[in-house]
């Protein structure tokens, strides 16, 4: 009987050694897990920061993009204005020469008539007296 209170000994040892290392394991495995779920939670944590930097850095990027594209606009309706504003200037000299042109025409247009009608009266007189001249010269050739 020795040898089986021995052995039941040694199986009996063997069990508490088992348990013994069952519970380690089973220590180990919930160390394990708890720091997974851990690294999980700030895995999630950092995730979630980084998606809120992202959000907020785009938001900001657009609001960039929005002021810059708002002042790109103004600058282009104040140079539009600024080239209106020159081609209307362009536009009222070119009219003022045009007008300016236009009564230098009719200045030169009415010297031109008043000295056609001088000349029309010099005609008139002049072939008045060539006639005259001619009824005297044709009397003087009948008398002779």
């Amino acid at each position: 009987m020795e040898e089986s209170t021995i052995i039941q000994a040694v199986l009996h040892a063997l069990e508490q050694h088992s348990d013994k290392i069952s519970s380690k394991m089973q220590e180990m495995e919930q160390r394990l897990h708890d720091e997974m779920q851990a690294m999980e939670q700030r895995l999630r944590g950092e995730m979630q920061e980084m998606e809120q930097r992202l959000r907020t850095e785009m938001h900001e990027m657009g609001q960039q993009l929005r002021t810059e594209m708002h002042e790109m606009g103004q600058q282009l309706r104040s140079e539009i204005h600024a080239v209106e504003t020159r081609l209307e200037a362009k536009i009222d000299s070119l009219r003022e020469e045009m007008q300016q042109m236009n009564r230098q025409l009719n200045e030169r247009s009415d010297r031109l008539e008043e000295e056609l009608a001088d000349t029309q009266t010099s005609v008139e007189v002049l072939t008045t007296k060539v006639l005259h001249h001619d009824r005297k010269l044709r009397q003087l050739a009948k008398q002779a």
